[in-house]
């Protein structure tokens, strides 16, 4: 009887515990449908689509797991419903059990317990598979990985090589002076000089050569590049220090003089019509820039543009700024949890990785994709912008040192209200520069940082 009763305890005991490995585990029998919001649209959207049901009838109805995707929005609106969720706002909608979302909205929803540490869920040697950097982007000090990369990208360069040939023939320019920003800084005075004299009649009517899309990251990036930080620990902004000083010297006198263009929009705009010929921005950006340029006038030029690595200062370190979205898993049951993990880790393996940034300016996010894949892709692309791009970010990739900026709730409000007050101060010496009033350097250092 004592061996009959100790049996009926171990099988109960056993069932119990496999009770709770179903609980974890979703199954065939066992099901589970995870709603999912994301931000993707065009062909992103339309590849995310494919591999969603691709998964759904493949892998996912192998493990019980079904995607649902219930809101595709931009960034922008998108965030204000995650913003909402956050804050506990009446109205609000519910959570999806999976979002695309920046390392900014993941930290008020961690702050508020309510996302998942990866870390819980998916192996260090999985992990291993991924690009450093891209995954550090998502780890919040040494609190966990909270934002799960799927597509990155860092910033490169634009250069109109049509105009840029005629400006470098007719003046005898170096074209290696492309490689750094004092470079740059000289090549847009001598192209503001060379426009301007077209028209010996008209004054100050010259080309601007250079733009930022972001000042703020220009800055942030530069000030790595020398070996410092533009944030200091508490968050507040590291300005009293020779390398923003100098950074910001060699802006200026471009800036007011007409080299660089201090312009509130992307520089493919200025790009389109001939008004600049040399740009920094995202890869992401490539798409927006075509192959031709409309003049004020109506005239249409063929044009050719190169994309050029990331350029340093001088005696800076080959450091660049990487960045983007990524994927976000709610806190919901250990069994809703496993399963967005599994589609996560199916989403952004090599072979899915790639459909999905294939005909994109976006990078993908495992070792293998980007160290092996990417070099096979680049012999099929049709779209030559891209391959491009993508062999200048190779290039990068081998020389330089990939840079995350920093996560914490104020930073894009804090980056927002410094790229404001720079383009109002350098536009103001603009103007004085052009009205023959005065202007100064250390004014506007000291506006800029007070």
């Amino acid at each position: 009887m004592k061996n009959y009763k100790s049996l009926i305890l171990t099988a109960i005991l056993l069932t119990m515990l496999c009770g709770c490995g179903d609980d974890t585990k979703p199954n065939p029998e066992n099901p589970v449908t995870l709603t999912m919001w994301h931000n993707y649209g065009g062909d992103m959207q339309e590849t995310m689509d494919y591999l969603i049901d691709q998964f759904n009838t493949t892998k996912g109805k192998d493990l019980g797991i079904t995607i649902n995707v219930t809101a595709i929005s931009s960034s922008s609106e998108l965030n204000k419903s995650l913003e909402m969720i956050a804050n506990g706002d009446p109205g609000a909608p519910e959570t999806p059990d999976i979002f695309t979302g920046y390392p900014k909205i993941a930290v008020s929803f961690k702050e508020k317990g309510l996302i998942i540490n990866y870390d819980d869920y998916i192996a260090d040697d999985t992990l291993d598979l991924y690009v450093d950097n891209f995954i550090d982007e998502g780890r919040f000090g040494d609190d966990g990985l909270y934002v799960f990369p799927i597509a990155k990208s860092t910033e490169i360069m634009y250069l109109n090589k049509t105009l840029f040939d005629k400006f470098a023939s007719e003046t005898g320019t170096d074209e290696s002076l492309l490689s750094t920003f004092e470079g740059i800084a000289k090549l847009s005075k001598d192209y503001y000089a060379w426009t301007d004299a077209k028209t010996p009649d008209i004054k100050n009517d010259g080309k601007q050569f250079y733009a930022a899309d972001s000042w703020f990251n220009f800055t942030e990036v530069a000030m790595e590049q020398l070996g410092t930080s533009i944030i200091n620990e508490d968050t507040s902004f590291n300005f009293d220090n020779e390398s923003f000083k100098y950074i910001m010297n060699t802006i200026y006198d471009p800036a007011v003089k007409g080299g660089f263009a201090i312009y509130d929009g992307y520089s493919s705009d200025l790009s389109k019509t001939g008004d600049l010929i040399c740009s920094t921005g995202s890869s992401a950006g490539i798409l927006f820039y075509g192959d031709t340029v409309t003049y004020e006038d109506g005239t249409i030029e063929q044009v050719e543009y190169s994309i050029l690595p990331y350029p340093i200062f001088e005696n800076g370190k080959n450091i660049a700024l990487q960045r983007g979205g990524g994927l976000i898993v709610s806190k919901s049951s250990p069994q809703k949890e496993y399963a967005a993990c599994e589609f996560i880790k199916w989403l952004t393996a090599p072979e899915q990785n790639m459909q999905f940034i294939s005909s994109t300016g976006y990078l993908p996010v495992t070792k293998q994709a980007f160290e092996n894949d990417i070099k096979k892709h680049l012999d099929t692309l049709t779209d030559n912008r891209i391959k491009k791009m993508l062999t200048a970010v190779l290039s990068m990739y081998e020389n330089y040192e990939f840079f995350t900026a920093p996560n914490h709730l104020s930073f894009d409000d804090d980056s927002t209200n410094f790229e404001t007050k720079l383009r109002a101060v350098l536009t103001k010496d603009r103007n004085s520069f052009l009205n023959n009033e005065n202007y100064s350097f250390n004014t506007t250092i000291n506006e800029l940082t007070n």
